[in-house]
């Protein structure tokens, strides 16, 4: 351990000094308080040895004060004479962290060192500790137990401590947003603001003074100066959700921005500094849409500093049994029953389904499941009708008006999750599709089979 001796007395700073060495200790010292404070700002110790009182109005109280007020990790002993215990004690309630009476011997100071050692121990593992449960906490919307989404809990780990840019990739509805959730949650700025931008919402004439905001006047209606979105998560961190989306004129300004850290309000002259970290998550092929013209390669080349890929759910099915598991869970605790069982038939269809909208898709489901079971198990018959076998769907006429009922209560609940997605996706199918977790292929058969209106043109697209 590294100690700083401040000891007025030169033939007793000596001999601390010796009997600290051979202890195996690093030793410095000083003479005065002011000596020692300086040696301390020069060269940080673990632990500092001080006399209470010395000559020079100062002594070991303002040693005390500009040690805490530096390090609140380094220790603190006070040697004080028997007249002036009463001061030890105050020096104790300000933080010391022991005091021993003079005259002493050397084996009772290194004694108090021992236990500031284990105590100094005792306290970093528990902080480790703290940190494991709370890393593990962090992580816990990453449902599962399969190899691959144990191999991306730990990648998520290693990258949130870094500042480089992450880009997330995955299907649609693989959980690219819980993972930008965990790398922030997890990294250093976890207590700074975390802005979530969906570029495939965002029109395109609003892009530019939504990013880089802009200044008074810049156009009709800008009364005042406004932040953009990236100013505002100054010291944070920036999900750019759906990157592949972005205007091209929005991927050069943005490309400058990322190179030089600073940005240009609409309308002004002035750089601002930026001090962000990026993550960018899309279910788009990049190489693609470069080759298309669509995403510029440079951006790409910079954005893909660490790529992360989110595994679909046909490539972790073990986990779908704790996935199941947990979204019943989640239902119960939201609606206040309990949770649900499903029956093996259910689960057996749920494990074998291919999941084109992945776990948002599985989510749904089961979400539906929950709303139209009446009992305590979810059967096949309360599954959307995709994942049910074609013999389940065939109901005997003995039992026509139990089924037959249940039927149109999962047309009715279906035409109302397709009319709200749809509402909120402002008629764009695409989107629709992609909140519902289903492909756009699908979603136009539901809606003609549901009698949707204005479905006369459109074409079954693949």
């Amino acid at each position: 351990m590294k100690i700083l001796v401040i000891e007025d007395e030169p033939s007793v700073r000596l001999g601390l000094c010796t009997a600290l060495k051979a202890a195996g200790h690093r030793v410095s010292s000083a003479g005065t308080a002011a000596d020692g404070i300086s040696l301390f700002d020069k060269e940080q110790h673990e632990l500092i040895v001080t006399d209470l009182v010395m000559p020079g109005g100062e002594g070991g109280m303002e040693v005390l004060a500009a040690v805490k007020s530096r390090s609140a990790q380094s220790g603190v002993i006070v040697m004080t004479a028997f007249g002036t215990v009463k001061t030890a004690v105050e020096a104790m309630r300000r933080g010391a962290f022991d005091y021993i009476t003079k005259p002493f011997d050397a084996e009772e100071l290194l004694i108090a060192i021992d236990r500031f050692i284990s105590q100094t121990r005792l306290e970093e593992e528990n902080l480790l500790l703290r940190e494991e449960v709370r890393d593990k906490r962090r992580l816990e919307s990453m449902v599962g137990a399969s190899p691959v989404i144990l191999k991306l809990c730990d990648t998520i780990r290693a990258a949130a401590h870094s500042d480089a840019s992450v880009l997330i990739l995955g299907e649609t509805g693989t959980g690219k947003e819980l993972v930008a959730n965990a790398l922030c949650a997890l990294s250093p700025r976890r207590d700074k603001p975390f802005i979530k931008i969906n570029c495939a919402a965002i029109p395109e004439t609003l892009f530019e003074s939504e990013l880089f905001g802009y200044e008074k006047g810049a156009f009709t209606g800008a009364v005042n100066r406004r932040k953009g979105k990236l100013e505002a998560a100054y010291g944070g961190t920036v999900l750019l959700d759906e990157i592949g989306d972005m205007p091209l004129m929005i991927q050069a300004k943005l490309l400058r921005v990322i190179e030089e850290r600073r940005l240009e309000r609409l309308g002004g002259n002035e750089g601002v500094a930026l001090d962000v970290r990026f993550l960018f998550a899309t279910a788009r092929n990049l190489k693609e849409a470069i080759r298309a013209g669509s995403f510029r390669e440079d951006l790409y080349y910079r954005i893909n500093v660490l790529p992360l890929r989110v595994p679909p759910l046909r490539e972790r099915q073990q986990d779908i049994p704790l996935l199941v598991r947990h979204f019943l869970e989640e239902s119960a605790s939201s609606s206040g029953r309990p949770a649900l069982a499903v029956s093996p038939e259910a689960m057996r269809l749920l494990e074998r389904h291919d999941y084109p909208g992945n776990v948002r898709e599985l989510k749904h489901a089961l979400a539906m499941a929950a709303t139209l079971c009446q009992g305590t198990v979810i059967t096949p018959l309360h599954l959307p009708e995709d994942m049910r076998s074609p013999e389940l769907c065939e109901e005997p006429d003995s039992a026509a008006d139990g089924p037959a009922l249940l039927t149109d209560k999962v047309r009715h609940l279906e035409r109302e999750l397709i009319q709200q997605a749809l509402e909120e996706s402002g008629g764009r199918k695409a989107l629709a599709a992609e909140r519902l977790g289903i492909c756009r292929r699908t979603l136009w058969k539901k809606m003609r089979d549901l009698q949707f209106p204005n479905l006369q043109g459109e074409e079954d697209e693949g």
